[in-house]
């Protein structure tokens, strides 16, 4: 049999309610379907969770597909739709998010040029370093303790907090006499 007509049969037996031929439909188009999200969002954990929602969507639609036509563009199709809505949701997000810090009032908390710039401080060390700096020198965390939490060695935390603290001081213009 070809692989379109396994498709074909698959699809065919899925449109029936078979959940059996629908979970091979879709261990056939995963790998294919997982890779375009991947390319065309650049992020894989965001590739993988539009998969899973592309699957859902597929199974509840199986009906809608046409006899005969192609199971890759359609899944490619539903993927590329839900990839566009989730940009346009984060897009409303991040405009919610504008709007609301423009209501805020200069004095329900407003950062400091201070705060800022150390957030922005913080955003450029390394993800690990960051983490580190934020348990250790922010959540009053032990170096065990954070060690614990990141599943990191105890040596690492504590070169990664070293470096971190100085990075930011060296970022921020401060001494660091007062260890």
């Amino acid at each position: 049999m070809t692989p379109g007509g396994l498709d074909e049969a698959l699809v065919e037996a899925a449109q029936a309610g078979s959940t059996s031929a629908f979970a091979r439909l879709v261990e056939r188009h995963q790998q294919p379907l997982r890779a375009f999200l991947r390319r065309t969002c650049g992020d894989w954990a965001m590739a993988d969770d539009l998969a899973q929602e592309t699957f859902l969507t597929a199974w509840s639609r199986i009906d809608l597909l046409e006899a005969g036509a192609s199971v890759r563009p359609w899944l490619c199709g539903i993927a590329y739709n839900k990839h566009l809505s989730a940009l346009r949701s984060a897009g409303r997000e991040r405009s919610r998010e504008r709007d609301w810090e423009a209501g805020k009032s200069p004095s329900s908390g407003a950062m400091s040029d201070e705060r800022l710039t150390l957030e922005t401080a913080m955003a450029g060390l390394p993800p690990d370093q960051r983490a580190c700096v934020a348990l250790c020198l922010a959540a009053d965390f032990s170096h065990a303790e954070a060690a614990q939490a990141l599943g990191l060695p105890l040596g690492t935390v504590k070169s990664h907090v070293t470096r971190g603290r100085a990075r930011l001081l060296q970022v921020l213009g401060g001494s660091d006499d007062g260890r």
